[in-house]
C-alpha cells in the first residue's frame, strides 16, 4: 500500500459487530481451489529474500515479474503487455521511470517582504520539491494566499474567486474544510496543484492548519523532506507531471509561514482559528511579500513492468467488455541499517502482506476461473509496479491501456489484505459511490461474509491505492480488505503499528493462510460476478466522483 498520507493516520476505530453466523469460520467448507498451502506458496516466493524487497526497477522485481507472468502462461491465458517488433504481445508492459534526487546543493527559499529579505533551508524550515524537468530551478514570484486552493463547482467552492494568481505562486491550507466527506476531500487535495494551475499560478506552497499539525507535525514531515520522487516517463520523453505548468511546489514551518504572511491583513494564527471552524473557508487575498524558490537535483532513468494477462470472456455481446483485478507487485527493497542497529539487522522490506498477499490472490483467482467455463465478459489480470512510489505503474496502465480505455467497465483492486485472523466481513473501499457495492455484498454472502462500512473514513482508502487511477479514468472500482469485525480491527492496527513497511512484513508474521485462501475464493466470486452481470458496474447518479470523472456515463439509481 502506497505510503500514509499527509493528510491522515492510521488510527482505526472500534470493530464493528461481527456478524451472526451459523458455524464458526473455521469449520465453514474451503473450496478446494484455493488451497492455504498452494496461497502460502506463492507468498513465501514472492516475499523471498532473494527478491530484496521487489523495489521498482530492481533485478528482485523483474524475477518476481517473470514469475507471475510465467504463472499466468501455464494457465493458459493470453499475454497482454508490449508488442514486440514482429508485432506479438508479451505478457510485460515495460514503463521508464525517471528518479530524480536531490543533489548536495544549497536549496530552499528566499521570502522578502516589509521587513526585508529572509533565507530557509530546505529539509529544514520549509520544503521545495524538487522538479522533474528543471534539474537548476530558480523562480521568483509574487506571492497570494488562496485560501485551501479548492475550485470546484461540484462542491461549491471556487477559493480563486476575485483572486489575480496568474504567474504568481499561491499559498494554500493543508487539507479541506471541516465536515466535508473525507473521500471527496482528499480527492480535492491531490488536485489542488491542477487547480492552481487552470488560474494560472507557477507555484504552490503548502501551509499546516490545526488539524493536519494533529495528524502530521512538521517535524514528522522533514523526515522524508529528501526522498527521491519517481514519474513515468510519457511518449515525449519527458517526465509525467499532473500539472506541469506549477514550477514550485513546497511547505513551510510555522516561523517560515509568518514570513510569508509579513504584512498581510490576517495572521497564521487568525487563519487557522477560522479553518478549525466546521465548513469554514479562510477567504484569499494578495500578499505583501515574493518568494525565491531554488534546489537542484539529478535524474536518472529505469525500468520496471505491469504484467498483464488477459481470459478472453465467452459472450459475443460482452467479450469486448473488461473487468480488471489488479494488485501491485513492488515493494519497498532495501533500506539502509538505522543508527544504532546491531550488526546483521534485517534490512530487506519483504512486504509479504503489502502486497505479496494480493498477488498471490490474483493468481489463485485466474486458476480457478481459467478452469470453468468462460466469463461472459472478459477479465484483465493486471499485476503493478510503482505502487509504493505513487500509484504509478497503475497511472501509467490507466494512460496507456493495452485494449481499449472504454472496453474498461469495472476494477476491484486487491492490496495488503491482513490475513492474521479468520475475517467474517470484508470492506470494499469506495463501495458507497457505485453498484459495485451490492455486487461484492452479493458475491461473498454464499461464504458467509458480510460487506461492512468503511470502519475509518478518515484515512480516506478510496484514493489511495492504485483503482484510484482507473476511477480517475471515469471507471467504478473499489479497494478490497478483510474487515474489522472478529478480531479484525486490532490485528489491522497492530500490522500498521509494528510491521507496515518495516522488513517485519515477511512470513514470521502469525498469518492464517486459510484466510488467504478464503480471501482468494471471495474475490474470485466477485471477479466473477462483475464479469457475468448483465449490467456493467455503474456509478450512481449524483455521485462525486461518477459525476466528476464520467459525467457522460450510464448512471444507476442510488438505493
Amino acid at each position: 500500500m502506497e505510503a500514509w498520507s499527509d493528510e491522515a493516520e492510521p488510527t482505526p476505530g472500534p470493530a464493528p459487530a461481527a456478524a451472526t453466523a451459523p458455524r464458526a469460520e473455521a469449520e465453514l467448507p474451503l473450496d478446494p481451489r484455493f488451497a492455504p498451502e498452494r496461497f502460502r506458496a506463492d507468498v513465501a516466493f514472492l516475499a523471498d529474500d532473494l527478491l530484496e524487497g521487489r523495489d521498482i526497477g530492481s533485478r528482485g522485481h523483474e524475477i518476481a515479474a517473470r514469475f507471475v507472468a510465467q504463472r499466468f502462461a501455464a494457465l493458459g491465458l493470453e499475454p497482454l503487455g508490449d508488442r514486440d517488433a514482429a508485432g506479438q504481445r508479451g505478457w510485460l508492459q515495460r514503463i521508464t521511470f525517471q528518479k530524480t534526487s536531490y543533489t548536495q546543493d544549497p536549496a530552499g527559499f528566499e521570502i522578502t517582504g516589509p521587513a526585508g529579505t529572509r533565507r530557509f533551508a530546505h529539509g529544514q524550515e520549509v520544503i521545495i520539491a524538487a522538479s522533474a524537468n528543471a534539474p537548476e530551478l530558480d523562480l521568483t514570484a509574487p506571492l497570494v494566499f488562496a485560501g485551501y486552493g479548492i475550485d470546484d463547482p461540484r462542491v461549491g467552492i471556487n477559493d480563486y474567486a476575485r483572486l489575480d494568481v496568474k504567474g504568481k505562486i499561491v499559498v494554500v491550507l493543508r487539507g479541506y474544510p471541516t465536515g466535508m466527506p473525507s473521500e471527496v476531500g482528499a480527492n480535492l487535495s491531490a488536485t489542488k496543484a491542477q487547480m492552481a494551475e487552470r488560474h494560472g499560478a507557477i507555484g504552490v506552497i503548502t501551509l499546516a492548519t490545526n488539524a493536519s499539525l494533529k495528524v502530521r507535525p512538521w517535524e514528522r514531515l522533514i523526515r522524508t523532506a529528501s526522498t527521491p520522487s519517481y514519474a513515468w516517463v510519457g511518449p515525449d520523453g519527458r517526465a509525467n507531471e499532473a500539472a506541469p505548468g506549477i514550477r514550485l511546489a513546497g511547505a513551510v514551518n510555522d516561523e517560515a509561514a509568518a514570513a510569508l504572511l509579513a504584512g498581510a491583513p490576517r495572521s497564521l494564527a487568525q487563519i487557522r482559528a477560522e479553518a478549525d471552524k466546521p465548513g469554514a473557508r479562510p477567504r484569499g487575498f494578495a500578499l505583501r511579500t515574493t518568494l525565491r524558490g531554488f534546489v537542484h537535483s539529478r535524474s536518472e532513468r529505469i525500468t520496471s513492468t505491469n504484467v498483464v494477462a488477459l481470459l478472453p470472456g465467452g459472450d459475443p455481446a460482452l467479450r469486448g467488455e473488461h473487468v480488471v483485478l489488479s494488485a501491485h507487485l513492488d515493494h519497498l527493497g532495501i533500506t539502509p541499517p538505522r543508527p544504532g542497529a546491531s550488526p546483521g539487522a534485517d534490512t530487506i522490506n519483504n512486504g509479504a502482506m503489502d502486497n505479496a498477499a494480493g498477488v498471490a490472490t490474483t493468481l489463485a483467482v485466474a486458476q480457478a476461473m481459467a478452469t470453468e467455463p468462460a466469463p461472459r465478459r472478459s477479465v484483465l489480470f493486471v499485476v503493478t509496479t510503482g505502487e509504493e512510489r505513487g500509484l504509478l505503474g497503475a497511472d501509467y496502465f490507466a494512460t496507456h491501456p493495452t485494449v481499449p480505455a472504454a472496453s474498461i467497465v469495472g476494477n476491484v483492486d486487491l492490496d495488503m489484505p491482513v490475513l492474521l485472523y479468520p475475517f467474517t466481513d470484508v470492506i470494499a473501499f469506495g463501495a458507497d459511490h457505485s453498484t459495485l457495492g451490492p455486487i461484492v455484498a452479493d458475491a461473498v454472502r454464499p461464504m458467509q461474509l458480510t460487506l461492512s462500512p468503511d470502519p475509518m473514513p478518515a484515512e480516506t482508502l478510496f484514493v489511495r491505492s492504485d483503482h484510484y487511477r482507473f476511477v480517475r479514468k471515469g471507471v467504478p472500482a473499489v479497494f478490497l480488505a478483510t474487515g474489522f469485525a472478529n478480531g479484525g480491527a486490532k490485528a489491522f492496527g497492530d500490522f500498521l503499528a509494528k510491521d507496515y513497511h518495516q522488513p517485519s512484513d515477511d512470513l514470521g508474521l502469525a498469518w492464517n493462510w486459510r484466510a488467504g485462501a478464503r480471501f482468494a475464493e471471495a474475490n474470485w466470486r466477485i471477479t466473477r460476478a462483475m464479469a457475468n452481470r448483465d449490467a456493467p458496474p455503474l456509478w450512481y447518479q449524483g455521485d462525486y466522483f461518477g459525476d466528476t470523472f464520467a459525467p457522460g456515463a450510464p448512471k444507476a439509481p442510488r438505493p
